[in-house]
C-alpha cells in the first residue's frame, strides 16, 4: 500500500507543549514523523510537520482532530495532503512581465501540470495579461504588509492554493505568511545566491565587475533570499556589457529558470531535506 503523506502547518503565539501535542497525535494515529521544522520569531511560533501513514487512515477524522488541538492551543492549523491531483497555483506579480509571460505561454500550451487559479498584483500593470489568459486578477495594494498578507491568505484559501509562484513579486513576505506554505512558494532571484541578495542584484554585479551573472530559483523561507536552491543558471558578461544589456539577458534567463523550477515542483520530482533540494530519481 502506498504511503499517505500529510503536511501539517501550525502558526500562532509561542507557548509550551505545542510540538508534543501534534507529534503525539500523529503517533496515536499510527503515523510516522518524516519531517519536523519549527521556529520562533518575535514570539510567533511556526512549525511544519510531515507525517506518513502506511495503513489506511480516515483523513476527515484525522483533520478534525488536528483542528481540535489547534483550537485548544489557540493555534492556526492547516493540513496539506500530497495527492496526484492537479495542483492549484497562484502567481504573485508587481510590474515586470517577463516571468509571467513565460508561465502563461507554457500554461496555454498545457506544459504546466497544474491550474493557474489566480494572479495577484501589487499594482494593475499586468492585469491585461491575466485578462487575456482568462485568469482572475486580484489587486492587493495595502502598504501595511500585515494587512496585505491577511488578504493574500484569504485569496489563497478561496482558491485552495497548493503552490505560490513569485514572478518578480517585489514585496517581502513575513514569517507569518511563509510558514503556512513551507516549500510551496517559489521565487526567482537575479543573482547566483548567496551572492548579491536583495532588490538591486544586477546593479551590484555590474558595479563589482563580475564576469558571470546568474539567476536562482529557490523556495522561500523567513530568511530573505536564503531558501533552499532549486535551480541556478548563468551567462558570461562581455567587457562592453552595459547594466541594461545585462538586465535584459538576465530577465530572459529568470523566466526560463523559474518555469523550469515550477514544472519540476508540479511533477513531484523535488524533495527538500536539510535545507537542500534533491531531485528524486523516480
Amino acid at each position: 500500500m502506498k504511503k499517505t503523506i500529510v503536511g501539517i502547518t501550525v502558526v500562532g503565539k509561542d507557548k509550551e507543549g505545542v510540538v508534543a501535542a501534534f507529534t503525539n497525535y500523529v503517533f496515536q494515529n499510527k503515523g510516522n514523523i518524516e519531517k519536523v521544522n519549527q521556529n520562533v520569531i518575535k514570539n510567533l511560533f511556526g512549525m511544519y510537520l510531515e507525517a506518513s501513514f502506511s495503513t489506511k487512515i480516515d483523513i476527515k477524522k484525522f483533520d478534525k482532530g488536528l483542528q481540535e488541538i489547534g483550537k485548544k492551543l489557540n493555534m492556526e492549523v492547516s493540513v496539506h495532503h500530497e495527492t496526484n491531483t492537479e495542483k492549484n497555483i497562484a502567481i504573485f506579480v508587481t510590474k515586470e512581465s517577463h516571468c509571467l509571460e513565460d508561465l502563461l505561454d507554457s500554461y496555454s500550451k498545457k506544459d504546466v501540470k497544474g491550474k493557474i487559479c489566480v494572479i495577484v498584483g501589487t499594482e494593475k500593470t499586468l492585469a491585461p495579461l491575466a485578462k487575456k489568459a482568462k485568469i482572475p486578477f486580484v489587486l492587493v495594494v495595502d502598504r501595511d504588509q500585515e494587512k496585505a498578507e491577511e488578504k493574500l491568505l484569504d485569496i489563497c484559501k478561496k482558491y485552495c492554493i497548493d503552490l505560490i509562484v513569485l514572478a518578480r513579486y517585489m514585496k517581502i513576505l513575513t514569517p507569518n505568511f511563509v510558514w503556512r506554505y513551507p516549500n510551496r512558494i517559489i521565487n526567482i532571484h537575479p543573482s547566483l545566491l548567496p551572492a548579491f541578495p536583495g532588490a538591486m542584484a544586477y546593479a551590484q554585479a555590474y558595479e563589482r565587475g563580475t564576469k558571470i551573472v546568474g539567476v536562482t530559483a529557490h523556495y522561500v523561507t523567513e530568511n530573505l533570499d536564503q531558501g533552499p536552491i532549486i535551480f541556478q543558471d548563468s551567462f558570461n558578461v562581455n567587457p562592453d556589457e552595459t547594466l541594461e544589456s545585462m538586465k535584459k539577458n538576465g530577465q530572459r534567463l529568470e523566466a526560463q529558470t523559474l518555469l523550469k523550477a515550477v514544472k519540476m515542483h508540479l511533477s513531484g520530482k523535488l524533495d527538500v531535506r536539510w535545507r537542500k533540494v534533491h531531485v528524486k530519481s523516480k
